[in-house]
């Protein structure tokens, strides 16, 4: 009998840590930064910061656990393996494919932003036509797909370089005071940056990512953990200096008012036409937007493979090496959801479920720490990281509840 068609190991650390990148930027700052400005004003930076450090304690923690056991559908294997629950693994599952497909429609909708602004096109058109294009993409093939995300990244990156370039005069001019920089110790300032690390969070979203394509990831023990130290590392500083450059450059009511709010930085420092900023945003919001889907068919696939939904799911298609089903099925509810909502909604939901994830995911890991050994050649962390990681997920996750129910 034949043998049932695999998924292709075909991706190393430099494309691994781009294809991390790709859905980090892509996801936050070019979508995000007006929002971020919009609740913690001139402190948007410290928002960043803020929400950096969240994500840091969890990516270690999936930096060890995406080495000890390296499948897709990881987040619901860690926790079958820490917890010892099978439904509550499923239901893990679900919740990163729910946090991937709301991910990607909130980045659609920072896409549309900018892409009105390039061409006029009505928003319903330009969603249905890149939806259903990157859905297409991400059937082709993996390789296919994180080679034009690698290419996006590139682009994006540079596009954010291009604006800390533009804006660097307003970094000094005039030069800032430290109470221009670190916020005081004052009830109204520290609530606006939490409100808005909230968000920035979801500009942070993606690294755990790359835990859910472990199957196609060359030498996957020793690259993966250091691909999304990489990863977060670069995103953070990328984070900030743009932050800052932002709100040194122009007045924040402004930046919260815009549709584009880092082409409105760039066209303001320059006095330039915007557009070259403009496609660097919409090339970077549909490459987020094709590495969640990618993402989210890769869990359905492994929740497939690991007999906790029916097996069509996990069906690889001979030629594609990929599984179709699975891609339609997500590709069809990032068109409904960014069809139906907007960007702000949709990343607080976002990070709602995905912080509801980390606490569990470092919970699985301070209990597979206090029963297992290390496996050869994977990170080998303290134990107070998960339990650290578990506390800050779960008081967060708690104080987003609260938000999402007041607003």
């Amino acid at each position: 009998m034949a043998k049932e068609p695999r998924l292709n190991r075909v991706l190393s650390l430099p494309i691994l840590v781009l294809y991390g990148l790709g859905t980090t930027i892509g996801a936050g700052i070019y979508a995000l930064i007006g929002e971020v400005a919009a609740t913690a004003g001139a402190y948007a930076p410290v928002s960043f910061l803020v929400a950096a450090l969240l994500a840091g304690l969890s990516g270690l923690s999936f930096a060890e656990l995406g080495a000890r056991f390296p499948t897709s559908a990881g987040e619901a294997r860690y926790v079958r393996e820490g917890l010892d629950s099978a439904s509550l693994a499923l239901i893990v599952g679900m919740m990163v494919i729910a946090s991937g497909v709301v991910s990607a429609a909130a980045v659609l909708n920072g896409f549309t932003g900018y892409f009105m602004e390039l061409t006029g096109a009505p928003r319903s058109v330009s969603v249905i036509g890149v939806v259903l294009t990157l859905g297409a993409l991400a059937a082709w093939g993996i390789g296919q797909s994180v080679n034009v995300a690698a290419f996006l990244t590139l682009v994006e990156a540079g596009g954010l370089i291009l604006v800390i370039w533009a804006g660097q005069g307003g970094l000094f001019d005039p030069p800032p005071s430290f109470g221009d920089l670190v916020p005081p110790f004052e009830l109204a300032a520290w609530s606006g940056i939490f409100v808005g690390s909230f968000l920035a969070f979801f500009a942070f979203v993606g690294f755990e990512d790359m835990v859910n394509v472990a199957e196609e990831v060359k030498d996957v023990t020793r690259v993966m953990p250091r691909a999304i130290v990489i990863t977060l590392s670069v995103t953070l500083v990328l984070y900030v200096v743009v932050a800052l450059v932002a709100v040194r450059s122009v007045p924040v009511a402004e930046l919260a008012a815009s549709k584009a709010p880092l082409a409105l930085v760039f066209e303001r420092s320059t006095g330039w036409s915007p557009v070259p900023i403009s496609l660097v945003a919409v090339m970077a919001t549909v490459n987020g937007a094709l590495i969640q889907i990618v993402m989210a068919t890769r869990v359905l696939y492994g929740l497939a493979g690991q007999g906790q939904l029916p097996a069509a799911f996990g069906r690889v298609h001979a030629r594609t090496r990929t599984p179709i089903l699975s891609t339609i099925t997500v590709t069809g509810a990032v068109l409904i959801l960014a069809l139906a909502f907007r960007t702000a909604p949709l990343a607080q939901a976002t990070s709602f479920i995905v912080l509801i994830i980390f606490a569990l995911v470092n919970l699985a890991l301070w209990r597979i720490k206090r029963h297992r050994p290390a496996a050869p050649g994977a990170p080998d962390l303290p134990i107070w990281v998960p339990i650290l990681g578990f506390h800050v997920s779960a008081a967060f996750a708690g104080a987003e509840l609260v938000h999402l129910i007041l607003d």
